[in-house]
């Protein structure tokens, strides 16, 4: 069984997360403060961590690197909604966001994703998500067995988003993999290369389902 750790401050919320996780087939692992869970990430065992931001002894951002530095995919699950937050926890390695209130099945769907992606062979040549194929070694792209003809910044471009998984890549993450370092604050660069990439993989551009945009975050590939 995955055991998660799950950390919030609120007793109330850590019974709710418990009682969701059991749901989902996965063990939660509960603390209540900063220290507990770096504790509890020292003992080891962990498959995930679903974790606040507002902590009475730390700032959650803080314990992020740590977690991910020990192979622990995060989730953060904080009442903050400012956008500057989300792009930091992304950036420090979050797998994803997920505001309070929260639905329960959406956050079993966000761990499952963040599981899967973890799992997964960095050194992978054949790279799938939904209908999404990628042969990094030849350099071939298809949707739904239609080969994609790219140049080389949007092929670029779809296979670091297929390597996600599904997560949340925020504009720095897409424009230091793609452009590289120089060009993180080039934000109209990825745009163009994603209006274009639009067109040639989504049934309406105008109305996009498979390239989402969470807006002045960054994308996210959808599976259908």
């Amino acid at each position: 069984m995955n055991r998660v750790l799950v950390v919030d401050d609120e007793p109330a919320i850590l019974r709710l997360l418990g009682a969701v996780l059991a749901r989902g087939g996965y063990e939660a692992a509960a603390a209540a403060t900063a220290s507990a869970a770096l504790a509890a990430l020292r003992g080891g065992g962990l498959s995930a961590a679903i974790l606040d931001l507002g902590l009475p002894d730390r700032d959650g951002l803080e314990l992020i690197p740590m977690l991910r530095g020990a192979g622990v995919p995060v989730i953060v699950l904080s009442a903050r909604e400012d956008v500057g937050e989300k792009v930091a926890a992304l950036d420090l390695g979050a797998s994803d966001y997920i505001t309070k209130p929260f639905d329960g099945e959406e956050l079993l769907a966000r761990l499952r994703v963040a599981l899967r992606q973890s799992g997964a062979a960095v050194a992978q040549e054949v790279l799938a998500h939904g209908p999404f194929r990628i042969d990094t070694a030849r350099h071939e792209a298809s949707i739904e067995g239609r080969a994609l003809t790219l140049p080389p910044k949007e092929f670029a471009l779809l296979q670091a988003l297929v390597e996600a998984g599904g997560r949340i890549l925020t504009h720095a993450a897409l424009l230091e993999k793609v452009w590289g370092r120089a060009h993180v604050g080039d934000v109209e660069y990825l745009r163009v290369a994603i209006r274009a990439l639009r067109l040639k993989v989504e049934e309406d551009p105008a109305h996009p389902r498979l390239i989402r945009n969470e807006p002045g975050i960054g994308y996210r590939l959808m599976e259908a």
